[in-house]
């Protein structure tokens, strides 16, 4: 319901009912107070931040409001507290001045013969709006927006400081052609343009500031205002909330730089939602979800508490963005009651198992090529069957001048989409933040391990703790039991394949990725595949590369943070992408499907969420679904809201079903089968023949479609031969002892799950 209710019209209510006679003293009948309660609806009651939370008291029908009694540890704040314009027998209010730390808040019923319990008390904790809440120490070096960034979201100067902070402004804007611009209450700008259903001007009012460090946007659909000062009107509100998430790859240090696109969502205003914004939960500015996660729990309670309960708030975002639906959905229940996840990944950490193999992989390829040019690593769609991603002849190589032993066009997704995230994530010298200094340069670890280093945790060298583990992983099996590949190239490439260096042996990349003029590349060396990182064979093969051990505190400490996502959440979802393999997109489509799997391991359930493909063959993406998206979403929630006895899937409406559409947003397919052969042996169906989905190095060196396998458990060389692991080639003995050289710890057995996953969780999150 919306929930917007103000002190005066509080007040007033309470007149009322004294006027007819119902009074504090006199109480409520006998027995009718039991069901009594107190609930903060503007975030959870531990997160209360910024000295101001929006209450709920449950009032028992019988009893009349003005029996209520409202404390704040111990001073009466009854008055704030009026009934729901919404209907219900229920109270609300905000409560302000809430001190730092614990307060307790009670509800009591006063009067004679009063049944127990006559009064409940709820203990609410409260947080600076410059933060943290629950994710640890701050990050250190940490910059500011500069004045640019800034004046970009219409912000005052950004004050470079511990927190960043710059005072919140509130104004009304309004819309024309090349955007948007502040409005004056009352005018009839004449630039304005219509925004259908509302017409012109189409005005917002729009909130910025700076919360928990970060930049914060709120912006609210409304009727363009008469006169300053008029009361805020919200009845072009749809009563519904957008989170704004944003994508991208950054490491942190900086408060980040806010799109105003993003900020100003115009999709969903201008179906009357109001969007909710931050630049710590765009993925860009940091990949430390924990703290996005506490970010977009204080960036609403500011939205609820200062403006209205939403009827329900649903997760809107691409890449990053979706990754934080999927993230934030499982571990912080309440903050998003659905979600339309963009081009999605399940989370962020299990990604870098697979990326972190692209550089090794080419690298190996690449020097097969250098050696023999009639290599069949030469033609570029055959690397699909080592990295699993797409692959093709066609698309353009960006790293093409620096490739010349390849046919141009041709790359990979390796290439196109990951090439240098392998150095940003691992590498502690690579990475940088907008204004930083040479000397903070070389004082910040630049990793992504770092940017969560609250969770992962340092090892003995100082550096951040580093779950990446390669120990067991038979690159290639895949192709040599299909035969696309000789015995003699999978030991090769396995004795050849390396790893990467500890953090504390890594040093600065060369080019192309150090920023300096081509010219000097020869002289800091071209390294394509940051070979100077990885642990490689001093001999060709005959002595095999080490693999990695990827560390055990931080494998356990993913999972136990939440920052794995292991399919506990149960809101809709419509997971949506348009279909990008052709492009050699980094988006790639098997990972919808991963997020599935993970939820059916998870319960053995996946049915409120739902996939969809929207073509973007032959030239690129045309068509956005979303709207339709957020039109099923509104639908959906419809029905949970009609229906609370049922569940998520059985609310489901017509038009939340798998589907399938062409460039132009035409329907393909839709229905439960469309999928059909990705997660089971199944008939392949309608959708699945469409849009063939690939996967990823782990896939096809045996690993499940989920991902998320840190570490395998590891068997012995002969029990997998023994077993047929190899088929149809059977080793002989001078094969078994290569591959034991190769693996002396032994080779995955992926029929047992992560040995990453913490002792006292089990497949079904413990």
């Amino acid at each position: 319901m919306r929930r917007g209710l103000t002190l005066s019209i509080a007040t007033a209510a309470v007149a009322a009912l004294l006027a007819q006679g119902v009074t504090a003293a006199n109480g409520p009948p006998p027995g009718t107070q039991g069901a009594l309660a107190l609930r903060v609806v503007s975030s959870p009651p531990g997160l209360v931040s910024g000295g101001d939370a929006r209450v709920e008291v449950t009032v028992p029908a019988s009893v009349p409001f003005a029996a209520v009694q409202v404390t704040l540890n111990g001073a009466d704040v009854s008055s704030v507290f009026g009934p729901d314009p919404e209907g219900g027998h229920q109270l609300e209010g905000v409560v302000t001045g809430l001190p730092l730390g614990e307060s307790t808040l009670r509800a009591s019923v006063p009067g004679p013969g009063r049944a127990a319990p006559d009064r409940v008390e709820l203990r609410l904790v409260n947080h600076a709006l410059e933060g943290p809440m629950f994710s640890g120490p701050r990050q250190e070096v940490f910059l500011c927006a500069s004045p640019g960034n800034a004046g970009n979201a219409l912000l005052p100067p950004i004050t470079p400081s511990e927190t960043c902070t710059t005072p919140t402004l509130t104004g009304y804007f309004y819309r024309t052609a090349s955007g948007w611009e502040p409005y004056t209450p009352g005018s009839s700008p004449s630039d304005a343009v219509p925004v259908p259903p509302f017409g012109s001007p189409f005005v917002v009012l729009w909130e910025r500031g700076v919360i928990n460090r970060f930049i914060h946007s709120i912006a609210i659909p409304v009727p363009p205002p008469a006169t300053e000062g008029a009361p805020l009107d919200l009845s072009r509100w749809n009563d519904a909330l957008i989170y704004k998430f944003q994508g991208g790859v950054g490491i942190g240090h900086y408060q980040g730089n806010p799109s105003r696109s993003e900020m100003l969502y115009e999709p969903g205003l201008a179906k009357g939602y109001a969007i909710a914004y931050s630049t710590g939960t765009r993925t860009s500015t940091h990949y430390n979800l924990q703290l996005g996660g506490e970010t977009a729990i204080m960036v609403k309670d500011r939205f609820v508490s200062r403006y209205a309960e939403p009827e329900y708030t649903v997760g809107v975002g691409a890449s990053g963005g979706a990754i934080q639906q999927y993230v934030y959905g499982q571990n912080h229940a309440g903050l998003l009651d659905a979600g339309i996840p963009q081009y999605s990944y399940p989370d962020m950490v299990t990604q870098a198992i697979h990326v972190g193999d692209c550089e090794l992989l080419e690298r190996w390829m690449d020097q097969e090529v250098l050696a023999s040019p009639a290599s069949m690593w030469r033609t570029w769609t055959n690397r699909t069957l080592l990295e699993g991603m797409s692959s093709s002849g066609a698309v353009p190589n960006p790293y093409a001048p620096l490739m010349p032993y390849m046919p141009t066009p041709g790359s990979t997704e390796c290439i196109n989409g990951w090439r240098g995230l392998s150095p940003l994530a691992l590498n502690p010298h690579f990475g940088t933040a907008p204004g930083i200094t040479p000397e903070q340069q070389a004082a910040v670890e630049w990793t992504h391990w770092a940017d969560l280093v609250n969770i992962y945790g340092e090892d003995d060298t100082g550096f951040a703790r580093s779950p990446w583990d390669n120990r067991g992983v038979q690159y290639g099996l895949r192709a040599l039991n299909g035969g696309e590949i000789a015995p003699e190239h999978f030991l090769d490439l396995n004795a050849n394949v390396g790893s990467w260096k500890e953090p504390k042996d890594m040093v600065q990349e060369g080019c192309p990725f150090l920023p300096v003029p081509p010219a000097l590349c020869p002289t800091v060396g071209i390294d394509v595949w940051s070979a100077r990182n990885q642990r490689l064979s001093p001999d060709g093969g005959a002595t095999p590369a080490p693999r990695r051990e990827g560390d055990r505190e931080a494998q356990h400490a993913a999972y136990r943070s939440g920052m794995v996502f292991r399919g506990k959440i149960d809101i809709p979802l419509i997971d949506w992408r348009h279909y990008l393999e052709p492009f050699l997109d980094m988006h790639n489509s098997h990972q919808s499907f991963a997020a599935r799997q993970r939820m059916l391991n998870f319960d053995g359930d996946a049915s409120n969420q739902v996939i969809w493909f929207t073509d973007a063959r032959p030239a690129g993406p045309q068509f956005d679904q979303t709207p339709m998206a957020l039109d099923v979403i509104d639908a959906w929630m419809a029905n949970i809201a009609a229906h609370p006895d049922r569940s998520v899937a059985e609310n489901k409406p017509a038009g939340a079903v798998d589907r399938c559409f062409a460039t132009n947003g035409s329907p393909l397919a839709s229905g439960d089968g469309v999928w059909g052969g990705i997660l089971d042996d199944g008939p392949e169906g309608a959708c699945a023949q469409a849009f063939p989905v690939f996967g990823t190095s782990r896939t096809v060196a045996g690993g499940p479609i989920e991902g998320g396998i840190f570490a395998c458990e590891l068997q012995p060389v002969a029990r997998a031969v023994a077993q047929g692991l190899y088929a149809p080639w059977v080793p002989g003995k001078e094969d078994v002892d290569r591959l034991q050289a190769i693996f002396p710890g032994g080779v995955c057995d992926y029929s047992k799950g992560d040995a990453g996953l913490p002792p006292e969780l089990n497949a079904t999150g413990g």
